[in-house]
Order: structure tokens, then C-alpha cells, then sequence
């Protein structure tokens, strides 16, 4: 009897550092349906703990699907309306394709690493 193996993907990876008004969600793994969860977490306006500028490092996210767009679409309109803003760092170029294929990266700014974010 052969028995058929479930693919489950690695769990989402988020972890979020603040330094002064600027908060770095660092993630890995991939963002889809089943893993966005964390992520929306982390991107929550009370876990921003008022902080309105936001870089989500990237370079570790092996794939991402509509849900990851959902989240970062989100994310950017409630920290543009509170004067800050979104950032992504590090967008694998896999990922890159999916933002610029839908205009997200036309949006919400894309720099080749956090210390570009961070600076710009």
C-alpha cells in the first residue's frame, strides 16, 4: 500500500524590529492563502504600535500570490491615510515579476535591499 504525502509548505516566517518611527518585518517562506496569516499580523495597525512607516524585508520570501498583494495593498492605503508610508526590500526577482505584472510595484516602492529602504 502506497501512501500519498500532503504538500504543506514551510510555515511563514515574520519577525518586525522598530527603530524610532520605522518598523522592519523581515519574512521568509512563501505568502500565500494558507501562510498570509502571520503576515497580516505583523502588518496589523495595532501591532504597528503607532508607527506609520513600514519596510517589509523580502529577500527571504520564495513565492508570493494575491494574498501577499492583498496584504501589502492593505497595509499601504491604512499607513498612507495615517501620513506614513510602505515599503518592500529585497523583492526576490520572481516576486518582483508578480508586483510589476499587477502595477503593485507602481504603488508601493520596491528597493533592491533594506539599506536602499531605509535611506530613501
Amino acid at each position: 500500500m502506497e501512501s500519498e504525502k500532503a504538500y504543506r509548505p514551510h510555515p511563514l516566517e515574520v519577525a518586525s524590529t522598530a527603530s524610532g518611527g520605522i518598523v522592519v518585518v523581515t519574512v521568509s517562506g512563501a505568502i500565500d492563502h494558507a501562510s498570509v496569516g502571520p503576515l497580516v499580523q505583523a502588518l496589523a495597525p495595532d501591532r504597528l504600535a503607532g508607527r506609520s512607516c513600514v519596510i517589509v524585508d523580502m529577500q527571504h520570501v520564495s513565492f508570493m500570490d494575491s494574498s501577499g498583494i492583498n496584504a501589502f495593498l492593505a497595509t499601504h492605503r491604512d499607513l498612507t491615510r495615517a501620513g506614513g508610508w510602505l515599503r518592500l526590500a529585497g523583492v526576490p526577482d520572481s516576486v518582483r515579476r508578480t508586483l510589476r505584472r499587477v502595477g503593485v510595484d507602481a504603488v508601493i516602492p520596491c528597493y533592491p535591499g533594506l539599506r536602499e529602504a531605509l535611506a530613501a
